[in-house]
């Protein structure tokens, strides 16, 4: 059995996965949520907004958000942008 797997609060941002908020024309101003980032150790940051508590009654079966954990909704524009930076394996 493998370990359990635990976010580092260590790892640094590396490189932003797909275009900005501002690119896609989801934002104006400054603004740079959502976003999707990697990080140094190959981990993936997702800034997006938090509807933990909009969906924790409607989960399907098998899916729960533990303590210490949020459900992060980001749009379909700013997933499919980081589609071609995402490696197949």
């Amino acid at each position: 059995m493998s370990e359990k797997w635990e976010a580092d609060p260590s790892a640094s941002f590396q490189r932003r996965i797909g275009k900005s908020s501002h690119e896609l024309g989801q934002t104006s101003g400054n603004s740079s949520c959502p976003d999707i980032w990697e990080l140094d150790n190959g981990d993936v940051a997702v800034i997006g907004s938090d509807l933990t508590v909009s969906y924790e009654g409607r989960l399907p079966d098998g899916v729960s958000v533990d303590p210490g954990e949020r459900l992060v909704i980001i749009p379909r524009a700013t997933i499919l942008a980081a589609k071609a930076d995402i490696p197949d394996a």
